[in-house]
């Protein structure tokens, strides 16, 4: 699309990639899509995948009450290491620390306000192994996930998960097309992301968007499923890393999300 191909060429020298495809009319767009990013928070959807899976084979119960901890396994050597609630876009669940929640409470912190915490307890529990190897079995290939958030020792060691737009757009579909156990309630919980300036930004409220944002130091991504009035959904990933604002990111993800819908 040369609309898309314009704001890409404008926003450089930032790096765009973008994943699309219309699960209406079989349309798409890529560009750059295979390339590798770190995912900052867009793989806590892959978190949430395993957490229905193993719920679809009643290996979990998501109305069961779990401790609330900040003590995780680094995946570099075993030892231990906490996360900090200013490092945090949710501090809700730091005041149930020594306490308990669902599940299920759990999960809808990750997606909806992208809770560190919560990811570094569903990532200890459900293992790092075993998220990978379902995002697998569903044929997602480009999301690599390896440990959870904020392990400075593994980082360190260069241990770190990684993603691509188009992974990440698979990731999705394997929602959107209701191979993932559970999707519609999975769809449900990324209806209520609080993070909104990327892909909805500059949408009608009539088009509902699913979706999970991530962001960190000059990285901001955004992907998901779009559900414009009276068609099939269409599905997006943007991954940009390298502009000096936060807000240069915000607005060519909105922009390329805008044009990819008037386009429809």
């Amino acid at each position: 699309m040369i609309e898309i191909e314009t704001i890409l060429h404008a926003a450089q020298p930032a790096t765009v990639a973008v994943a699309w495809y219309d699960l209406h009319t079989n349309r798409e767009f890529f560009s750059r899509a295979d390339e590798s990013f770190y995912p900052a928070s867009t793989f806590k959807v892959g978190v949430m995948m395993e957490a229905f899976h193993r719920a679809s084979q009643g290996l979990l119960n998501l109305e069961d009450k779990i401790p609330v901890v900040n003590s995780f396994t680094s995946a570099a050597d075993g030892s231990s290491f906490s996360i900090q609630a200013e490092d945090d876009s949710d501090t809700t669940l730091y005041e149930k620390i020594g306490g308990q929640e669902t599940l299920r409470g759990i999960i809808h912190l990750m997606i909806a306000r992208s809770s560190n915490l919560g990811t570094n307890i569903l990532v200890e529990r459900l293992g790092a192994q075993q998220i990978q190897a379902y995002l697998r079995q569903l044929g997602v290939e480009g999301v690599h996930i390896l440990r959870g958030v904020y392990d400075v020792r593994a980082y360190a060691q260069g241990i770190a998960n990684s993603a691509s737009a188009r992974g990440l757009m698979h990731m999705m579909q394997a929602i959107a097309d209701g191979k993932a156990a559970a999707s519609q309630e999975m769809i449900e919980i990324l209806f209520e992301q609080e993070f909104n300036e990327g892909i909805p930004a500059r949408l009608p409220k009539s088009a509902r968007v699913a979706h999970k944002t991530g962001w960190m130091d000059d990285l901001y991504h955004d992907c998901g499923i779009i559900f414009p009035e009276k068609r099939k959904p269409y599905l997006l990933a943007v991954m940009t890393t390298g502009f000096k604002h936060e807000t240069d990111a915000h607005a060519c993800v909105a922009s390329i999300s805008e044009t990819i819908y008037k386009a429809l």
